[in-house]
């Protein structure tokens, strides 16, 4: 439920940033509900998602986006809560540059995890609904935490040398070195795990200094694009 409370949250600001149906559109990460695949093809446009873990169908790739065959030129790419945790960020921007068209569009949403700090985490952690049959990213570490007894900073460099995860200031360093950067905020990004927290709740959290805004909402245009000749990459 959290993720289809996510993929809904996050639909308007895609859709809002994408050139018109029918363009061809690719989102990297997917994940196994397809991510935003369902929504674009509904609404129009010729659409793949790509993961290893993605459903099956002929409108879904269950590869790595870095060896998936990708007929070329996109006219959009779409990538949500994935870049930070791929293996080689340059290579997998450097793709996404090679694929899209001159002028064509970069929509991502990301996770900026050096804002998770102490007070961020707490307040996530008071707000928790019961984990029931599914432990939630944010459950899993408010017990691990406990349960370890170390302070929140200790903890959390433990975290990040088990899991490495790209901060999200050095992903929108790579986007803005590589695309004509439109538009970049910090968003919230926490609530659809929250039990009754909105969108909205998250926002005055954040205006309020309570706690920092963990999500990004980048835009970008394709500077020098793939070539137009329609062959695969």
């Amino acid at each position: 439920m959290s993720d289809e409370r996510w993929l809904a949250a996050a639909w308007p600001f895609v859709q809002a940033n994408l050139p018109a149906p029918p363009s061809r559109v690719v989102e990297l990460g997917c994940g196994t509900l397809g991510g935003f695949v369902p929504r674009l093809r509904a609404a129009g446009y010729d659409a793949t998602g790509v993961d290893p873990k993605a459903p099956d169908g002929p409108e879904y790739d269950q590869s790595e986006f870095e060896d998936a065959q990708i007929a070329q030129p996109l006219d959009a790419l779409v990538a949500s809560a994935s870049m930070h945790h791929v293996a080689d960020l340059d290579l997998v921007l450097d793709r996404i540059r090679s694929l899209l068209r001159t002028a064509g569009s970069v929509v991502v949403i990301e996770w900026a995890h050096e804002r998770f700090d102490e007070p961020t985490a707490r307040w996530c952690f008071y707000r928790l609904q019961a984990a029931g049959d599914h432990s939630s990213w944010l459950h899993v570490h408010r017990d691990a935490w406990l349960q370890s007894g170390l302070t929140w900073d200790a903890y959390f460099q433990a975290w990040l040398r088990e899991e490495p995860l790209h901060p999200g200031r050095v992903i929108v360093s790579g986007l803005e070195a590589r695309f004509e950067t439109q538009d970049v905020s910090e968003v919230p990004h926490l609530f659809a795990d929250l039990d009754g927290i909105s969108r909205a709740d998250e926002q005055d959290a954040i205006d309020s200094g309570l706690i920092r805004a963990n999500g990004i909402h980048y835009v970008g245009r394709n500077r020098s694009g793939a070539s137009e000749r329609g062959r695969s990459g």
